[in-house]
This record gives C-alpha cells, sequence and structure tokens, in this order.
C-alpha cells in the first residue's frame, strides 16, 4: 500500500513526493524500497502488487524498475485501505481461486528482517490452516497513544503459542488507557500488516462490506483489460472511504494474532524518526551532509542536498529544511503539525504542501 501523503512527515513528504519515496533514514533506499527488499525473501518480485494513487505511477515504476507497469494498481482517488485491499484481491482473482496474500504498508521501518520473514511464515501457516484472516501485533515498547492497540486472548490448549486470538481492538488510545494496556501485558500494537488467503478476505467483504463487495464484483471481467481504467474511476467516485481495520477487522469474528518482535516503527513523525537514528553523545539524531550542532540536546534534524545548516541552543526540536520550506517545531508539539499543513494549504496554497 503505498497511496499515502504522510502529512506529519512535512516538509520532506509532500502530496507530489510523499515520505513512502524519500531515503529518510539515510541507508541509500527509499522506504518503498526497503519494503520491496524486505518481501524478496517470501514473494516472488512477480507476484507483487502495489496499489498506489496514479500519480504515484511513474515514481513507484522509477524506484522499483523490478516491477512491470501492470504490478502498479492505481487508484484515481484516495479512499482508505479497504478499497484498497478489494482492488488488489478482486484483480488477484481473475488470476487464481486461491492465493495467500500479505498485505503491508511500504513505508515502515522493520530492524530484525529475519525474524519478521518467520513470523510472516507462521502467518501464512495459520490462514491457510484455519481460514481465518491474520494480523501481526508488536510487543510494545511504551505506553503510545499514536497505535492502534490489539488485546488478545489466550488458547487454553497451547498458551505458549506465538498465535493467539483476537479479543478487541482500540484506535488511539489517551495515555492513561495505553498505560493500562501495557501493564496488562495483554494488549500489543496494531502493525497494519495482514496475512489471509483470497477466499477468506473475499467471504470477509462480502460480510461485512457487501455493498464495496458489490462494487468490485461488477468489475469481474475487467480487471488487467483496457475497462480495468475507467471502472475503477467510475466506481471509486462512490467507493466508502474506510479503513480494513473499521471496515472489516474489527467486525471479524475469525482474528488472529501472531505475537511479533522485529523492531518494528511506523515511522509516522519525526519523533519516531529521532528513535530510529544513530545519536550522538546528546540524543541528537541527524540526517544530511553537513549539519553543526552546537548546545544541543534530544534534537532530530533532517536537510535535503548540500545546505549547511548550523544550530545552537536547542532542546527537544525537530528541525527540517525540504525544498523551498524551513520546519522548526518543539519534539513534544509534533502532533500539530497535521494543522499547520491544514492552515498552509488555507492561507498559503496547495503547491507549498
Amino acid at each position: 500500500m503505498a497511496g499515502g501523503v504522510g502529512s506529519r512527515f512535512w516538509p520532506m513528504s509532500r502530496t507530489a513526493f510523499p515520505k513512502q519515496f524519500h531515503d529518510i533514514l539515510g541507508t541509500g533506499r527509499t522506504l518503498i524500497q526497503m519494503t520491496f527488499d524486505r518481501f524478496l525473501p517470501l514473494v516472488p518480485k512477480e507476484n507483487m502488487l502495489v496499489v498506489t494513487n496514479e500519480r504515484y505511477k511513474a515514481l513507484v515504476l522509477e524506484q522499483l524498475p523490478e516491477l512491470k507497469e501492470e504490478q502498479v494498481l492505481c487508484e484515481p482517488f484516495m479512499r482508505n485501505t479497504a478499497p484498497c485491499v478489494a482492488y488488489a484481491s478482486f484483480w488477484i482473482a481473475e488470476r487464481t481461486q486461491d492465493a495467500n496474500i500479505v498485505v503491508a504498508p511500504s513505508d515502515h521501518l522493520i530492524l530484525k528482517e529475519n525474524a519478521f520473514v518467520a513470523d510472516i511464515e507462521l502467518a501464512f501457516k495459520q490462514a491457510n490452516e484455519s481460514r481465518n484472516l491474520v494480523t501481526l501485533g508488536i510487543k510494545p515498547t511504551r505506553p503510545d497513544t499514536g497505535y492502534g492497540y490489539i488485546q488478545w486472548a489466550d488458547v487454553k490448549e497451547t498458551p505458549e503459542s506465538q498465535v493467539k486470538k483476537v479479543k478487541t481492538f482500540t484506535e488511539k488510545p489517551n495515555l492513561e488507557l495505553a498505560k493500562d494496556f501495557i501493564e496488562s501485558g495483554d494488549f500489543y500494537w496494531n502493525s497494519g500488516i495482514f496475512i489471509w488467503t483470497l477466499p477468506s478476505i473475499l467471504q470477509a467483504f462480502q460480510k461485512h462490506l457487501p455493498e464495496m463487495y458489490a462494487q468490485f464484483e461488477e468489475g469481474k471481467g475487467k480487471y488487467s483489460t483496457a475497462s480495468e481504467k475507467s471502472f475503477i474511476a467510475n466506481m471509486y467516485s462512490t467507493c466508502e472511504n474506510i479503513s480494513i481495520d473499521y471496515g472489516v477487522m474489527e467486525k471479524a469474528k475469525n482474528v488472529n494474532v501472531v505475537l511479533s518482535d522485529f523492531g518494528w516503527s511506523d515511522l509516522g513523525t519525526w519523533g519516531s524518526l529521532h528513535t530510529h537514528l544513530q545519536k550522538d553523545e546528546h540524543n541528537n539524531g541527524t540526517v544530511g551532509k553537513h549539519v553543526m550542532l552546537y548546545n544541543c540536546s534530544d534534537t532530530v534534524v533532517h536537510v535535503e542536498g548540500e545546505k549547511l545548516v548550523v544550530l545552537h541552543g536547542l532542546n527537544g526540536y525537530i528541525v527540517v529544511d525540504a525544498g523551498h520550506s524551513l520546519l522548526v517545531c518543539k519534539k513534544e508539539d509534533e502532533q500539530k503539525i497535521k494543522q499547520f499543513v491544514n492552515d498552509i494549504k488555507m492561507k498559503k496554497g496547495e503547491s507549498w504542501v
């Protein structure tokens, strides 16, 4: 899934060039390229699909030249993740009646890739044997209010099992509730990574999002033909804007979670990026060729190109220089960046975001 804008990573992430297409960690590979690399041990490259907004098709093909044009499914409008998953599922259904499917965002960070591969393989096995919907839960390291949480129920027969039955989903709790979740021990972060068989997810759409199922079913025979683009354009104009979490996962009773710990972050904010950057002795994390810090601490700096940036006396700040824009913001106020972006649209125009 590569259609998001990542507005909380402004000014680096912009509508014309979102964060999944940036080398945000300074590794030489963009986030979508790192995601592609991560799945090569699990999925043949010819079986990979990228679902993105049609404006990013050229970017996807430029950054992933291993893919054919037909492997990039283009959405005409942003309609959240349920239509994205439905589109890919019906597209696959034109080719096979059964398939193992893993759905993943293109902009996540995973540090322990061998553990990740092992957990996906375990999830594939569980999805095939039980025909349940499976998600990966991440062992929480702090009471984070920016993540959704999954509560799992133990299975008496195999209490030591890594696979659990999902009891509840909770979206982004307040801090007190997040602390309670951590203390309870039976809540994990929701990674947004899903594994299922093709029949299982189609049945789930038919049961929980029947109108959306019917809309995509009307396209049978049109996927991968000259009619696909016009069909998708017409259908998306009336398609419900809803996430796969709200639309399917929270309603379904046949959901399992694989309890995982593979160094995951959704890299949703500059603060989360700071956590994963190499730090100096004052806990400053920087990306950029020419950054000089004096009397600074607990600060994240991201600078593009050859610009020299000298900073003095900052404690707990975000400093981002990208394109024609500069952001300086306290780390504790990073949730306000989304509001800044909305204000910029209103007062300065779309071209700045």
